[in-house]
């Protein structure tokens, strides 16, 4: 039954542009709207319970509010949700959507199993302004920031899609992460709010430590964050000395290493037991010789972290290669023998171009670098 609603109410609620989004409030901002339509603000509680948690978006069905509330609510509010553009499960049972956005732009959210867990990674910004060289999404320029609604709404959408699948093996959401599209301190004021919702005992319920914004190493917002949210944090490092990652991550021209290591040691300071998990992609002949370990050793040695090795995934026009298997494994036992908690990520999805590094969603570019890249290539 809840399936055939949410499929009538994709159809209907993205007509509905003057109504409210509720699903740009976390509970202080629900909390607000109703104050201001002379409602209680405990009903905040019980409509973010609704939405998130019982996955309700028809306001009739909302039956601990009073009647006329939920006349109200429909007359001045709505749930529009994203199309579903495309459905695809990988080989090893990792899912992607492409999400259409309202203005015709496409963004990819991605489910990946793993015994009990399930990991969502959640796109942000459609595109990315960073420009890593080794990322696909970068390549592909920058539209615009998502809103909170359509940060959120991916969860919704994706737990509601799960939950109706016939194989519900691994269909929970345990953990999620932003590492999807974009750069999710680029788009604070809204992905803020976007995981308070996640953390909400009255939405989705989840602790700090599984939830994680990862982010390539926007300092100043980094200092915002830690005092802002309790949400955990990955950074998107790939290199240990200032003038490779310039090239590889060119955000650490303005914020370079020693700036972002600072913020790092600052982050947790709080909570001396929690680490910071550093994403470095092995790039064949770029990264990854034991002179690179010895250097990532130095950087990281005095940052309470755990290293995360992800093999590259290869897409279209990219000239890296990923490090073969047997140096990967033997970067690692380098970092290992020094005392780093360190880990290599096993690629997931990348038969359906759903692995790290690999979602790119479907957008006009305005930085007009995708055509730039195109033509370079061409040459």
């Amino acid at each position: 039954m809840q399936w055939v609603l949410f499929a009538q109410k994709q159809l209907k609620c993205h007509k509905d542009d003057m109504k409210t989004n509720l699903f740009n409030f976390d509970k202080i901002a629900m909390q607000q709207f109703f104050l201001a339509h002379q409602e209680k603000p405990f009903r905040a509680t019980q409509v973010l319970q609704w939405i998130h948690q019982h996955g309700i978006i028809d306001f009739e069905l909302m039956t601990n509010l009073s009647k006329s509330s939920r006349i109200e609510l429909s007359n001045i509010a709505g749930l529009p949700l994203l199309e579903i553009a495309h459905d695809q499960t990988s080989k090893d049972g990792t899912r992607k959507w492409l999400f259409r956005l309202e203005d015709g732009n496409s963004i990819e959210t991605v489910f990946i199993p793993e015994g009990e867990r399930g990991t969502l990674c959640i796109s942000s910004q459609v595109g990315c302004a960073l420009n890593c060289r080794f990322c696909s999404t970068g390549a592909m320029g920058f539209n615009r920031n998502l809103s909170t609604a359509e940060i959120i709404t991916q969860v919704w959408m994706a737990k509601t899609l799960l939950t109706a699948s016939e194989n519900d093996q691994a269909s929970n959401i345990t953990n999620i992460v932003l590492m999807g599209m974009g750069e999710p301190l680029l788009n604070y004021d809204n992905v803020l709010p976007a995981m308070n919702m996640m953390m909400d005992d009255h939405a989705y319920g989840l602790s700090k430590y599984r939830v994680t914004l990862s982010t390539s190493g926007v300092v100043p917002k980094m200092h915002d964050l830690a005092h802002d949210s309790q949400c955990s944090l990955a950074v998107s490092l790939h290199a240990a000395n200032d003038q490779l990652r310039t090239q590889l991550v060119p955000i650490n021209k303005k914020y370079p290493l020693a700036l972002l290591m600072d913020a790092c040691r600052l982050f947790f300071k709080k909570e001396p037991r929690r680490k910071v998990t550093f994403e470095y992609t092995m790039l064949d002949g770029v990264n990854d010789s034991t002179k690179d370990a010895k250097q990532l050793i130095n950087l990281v040695n005095d940052v309470p972290c755990k290293i995360n090795l992800i093999p590259f995934n290869p897409f279209p026009n990219s000239h890296y290669r990923c490090t073969p298997w047997e140096k990967i494994v033997a970067f690692r036992t380098i970092l290992t023998n020094a005392g780093l908690n360190t880990m290599i990520r096993k690629t997931r999805g990348d038969d359906i171009n759903a692995a790290c590094g690999q979602l790119i969603g479907k957008f006009t570019d305005r930085t007009r670098r995708s055509q730039q890249a195109t033509t370079t290539i061409s040459l």
